[in-house]
């Protein structure tokens, strides 16, 4: 998969493509059924597949503090999309030139002078250009003058619920992890940076390794049975906090910290990936360190249950 890091680095695909437009938010079960559905559409035709995303997410740049919590950064979505049938990946930088661009200079402009698609598929509830006055209806009518085609998403369905972002945001906001996982098809996970810290985890006895998440807001907190990858080859078993910390200094910065079974290597600098497998409790604040302590042994010897170790 080759990426496209904004619309200034987009050469025009002479030959055409096959096309999605989306946030993809997660790469959830619903979206891997999308990439497919056009992977196959991109082999019929002989094209590549491209899936365009927005950069910041436009609720993001509207909402600004008020935004829902991303399942993923851009970085673990462009891990993600490594794993599917994508051969191009197009970040568009997301502002307000672009917001007020008006749809049909979006349509001839980008998706078909600069694209040149032959099949595009979005939901039938996307909105595009000056004052949303793109939609589907507008993909379809230009779709018809100019020769490409337009198919709408279809609900991906799991226990009778359509499969969306938000609804493994709840779940992952309620605790139930379980649910997340398979609307997801695989453990809701985190990447980030192994940093130093202030080492007080190892002061009372359960050094943590503190990943950088580089996130203004995360859709789970609390306290959790997590396996950790991406130093070698192995999964490492731990527990894992995200919070704010409330019995050290309570600010308003989330970190994520690991404490791992059986392990004392220096990993500072290694970027790892965190799965999440079960919530233990949520984050509270102790009186004590003492407290604090006997807490963190019986979340050790609840994730080992879990992970049964």
């Amino acid at each position: 998969m080759q990426l496209i890091r904004g619309l200034d680095q987009l050469r025009p695909m002479t030959k055409g493509c096959v096309l999605t437009i989306g946030n993809f938010d997660g790469v959830h079960l619903g979206h891997r059924a999308v990439i497919q559905k056009l992977a196959q559409q991109g082999k019929a035709f002989g094209l590549p597949v491209v899936a365009m995303v927005f950069e910041p997410q436009p609720l993001e740049y509207f909402l600004r503090d008020n935004a829902p919590a991303r399942l993923t950064r851009l970085q673990e979505k462009v891990r993600h999309f490594e794993n599917l049938a994508i051969d191009y990946l197009l970040i568009v930088r997301f502002n307000q030139a672009f917001a007020d661009a008006e749809p049909e200079y979006f349509i001839k402009e980008i998706l078909l002078n600069r694209l040149n698609i032959k099949f595009l598929v979005v939901g039938d509830d996307f909105h595009f250009g000056k004052a949303r006055r793109g939609n589907f209806a507008m993909l379809k009518e230009m779709g018809r003058i100019y020769g490409f085609h337009v198919e709408s998403t279809e609900p991906y369905l799991i226990d009778g619920q359509r499969v969306s972002s938000t609804l493994i945001r709840d779940a992952l906001n309620a605790g139930e992890l379980d649910t997340a996982e398979k609307l997801l098809g695989r453990a809701y996970s985190v990447c980030g940076t192994v940093e130093h810290g202030d080492k007080r985890g190892a002061t009372i006895g359960f050094p943590t390794a503190n990943i950088q998440m580089h996130r203004e807001k995360t859709p789970i907190q609390g306290v959790f049975a997590v396996t950790m990858t991406g130093i070698d080859e192995r999964e490492l078993s731990g527990v894992a906090n995200v919070g704010t910390r409330p019995t050290f200094d309570g600010g308003t910065r989330v970190v994520l910290e690991v404490h791992l079974f059986n392990f004392d290597e220096d990993i500072y600098g290694k970027e790892v990936e965190v799965h999440f497998k079960k919530k233990i409790r949520d984050e509270v604040r102790f009186q004590s360190l003492e407290d604090l302590q006997r807490q963190i042994h019986k979340d050790v010897a609840s994730a080992q249950q879990i992970l049964a170790i």
